[in-house]
């Protein structure tokens, strides 16, 4: 519930409190630089429509349910965010950029007297590295065990090996998760076509369309679950590659066109499992958090898996992956706000228009700028752009979005 980082900073604020026993007089909050900049312009759920890293710390410590993990903040009361705003109000919260770290870090430690607790992720947005109460560790984890679980050995996946699974996995393995995903995400771009979130995206998108214009309709319900979301809409969505803009632009492009196209059910799951794996294949190369915006592999997939359920061969499949991250592969990602909606339908409609170059057979090919010999060469091509290429426009960004603070 609630864009990833402002939730995992809430998640670490919520366990703190716990370890502590009590509530905190004072809290120091460092971060890495992209948790930074993925706080700064998003609206925290249950917040009262606030901003940052300060308000999402103190609304997991007054009431976060920190065995809710990434649902941390459901639990809040308006007593909890009463409670909030005095300790907002008072100055109580203390927050600082953690330098040399990874990319996603979090450090929180809350102060009662002479007691103190801390609690440190790294990694992803619930790996909990370090519990740490009045000098006593209570949990470390070493390097090695930190790698071990954020990264599974994917250096020999491909696309071939995610379309074969897609075609043989037991539909009851993976169905309540996907089930789910439909259910989630479909609701809040629902919601954000519904009612006023953020810049109204996708509203806008719907309100300049002509009635039976598909693509418009699958770049609006994905760009409307982001409008509501960056602007701290409480409603829950399943993620993909710890993003829940990710997860629904992933989702509901799929989700339309089978519609549409009144697609066998089955089918519809098999092509978003075939779509959320492409999706993590991609952020294998890019990294979870970069100058990369997610949008862009996440529309990448999407449109593969409509070319999946719609019977396209594998040719037509590789040719939509090419020439849309060969197209859109570099958009920057100046942190989560309500840009990302717009960010969103521009990736889903470069995408679509990537699969229909794919369908009447022109796809960009091999030497020309990032595309490579082999789809795999150049999906990797563009991920090393993103993770490396990107990471010094990555610094820059976050020290004009700080100069601007």
């Amino acid at each position: 519930m609630g864009c990833t980082e402002p939730i995992a900073i809430a998640y670490a604020g919520a366990k703190a409190r716990a370890v502590l026993g009590k509530m905190p007089e004072r809290v120091l909050v460092r971060c890495s630089g992209n948790i930074i900049k993925n706080v700064k312009g998003v609206i925290v759920p249950q917040s009262g429509g606030k901003r940052g890293i300060d308000i999402a710390a103190l609304l997991g410590i007054t009431g976060g349910d920190p065995e809710k993990k990434l649902d941390v903040l459901s639990a809040v009361t308006p007593e909890d965010l009463k409670k909030a705003n005095e300790m907002l109000d008072a100055g109580c919260c203390h927050c600082k950029l953690a330098e040399g770290v990874e990319n996603l870090y979090i450090d929180l430690t809350v102060y009662a007297g002479n007691e103190y607790a801390e609690v440190e992720i790294s990694g992803f947005h619930t790996n909990i590295t370090k519990i740490e109460k009045n000098g006593k560790i209570q949990l470390k984890k070493t390097i090695t065990e930190i790698n071990s679980e954020k990264k599974i050995d994917k250096s020999e996946l491909t696309v071939q090996d995610i379309l074969a699974f897609a075609d043989c996995v037991k539909i009851e393995d993976i169905q309540d998760i996907l089930e789910t995903q439909i259910n989630c995400n479909r609701a809040i771009s629902e919601e954000g076509l519904k009612n006023l979130w953020g810049a109204n995206v996708g509203k806008v998108i719907i309100g300049a369309s002509t009635e039976n214009d598909l693509k418009a309709l699958a770049c609006a319900r994905a760009a409307a679950g982001s409008d509501a979301r960056m602007a701290g809409c409480s409603l829950p969505v399943v993620i993909n590659s710890g993003s829940g803009n990710q997860g629904i632009t992933v989702t509901m492009p799929i989700v339309t066109f089978a519609e549409a196209y009144r697609i066998d059910h089955e089918k519809m799951l098999r092509a978003l499992c075939f779509a959320n794996l492409l999706s993590l294949h991609q952020k294998y190369y890019i990294g979870n958090l970069s100058a990369y915006c997610g949008a862009v592999s996440a529309a990448c997939a999407a449109a593969s898996g409509i070319a999946y359920m719609t019977g396209q061969s594998k040719d037509v499949i590789s040719n939509t992956i090419t020439n849309t991250i060969c197209t859109a592969g570099g958009i920057v990602c100046d942190g989560a706000k309500s840009s990302c909606a717009a960010k969103i339908a521009t990736s889903v409609y470069t995408a679509l228009v990537a699969l229909d170059m794919a369908k009447t057979g022109n796809a960009f090919q091999a030497g020309e700028g990032l595309t490579a010999s082999s789809l795999e060469a150049t999906i990797r091509n563009i991920g090393t752009m993103g993770r490396i290429g990107m990471r010094e426009t990555d610094v820059e960004i976050l020290n004009l979005m700080l100069e601007d603070n």
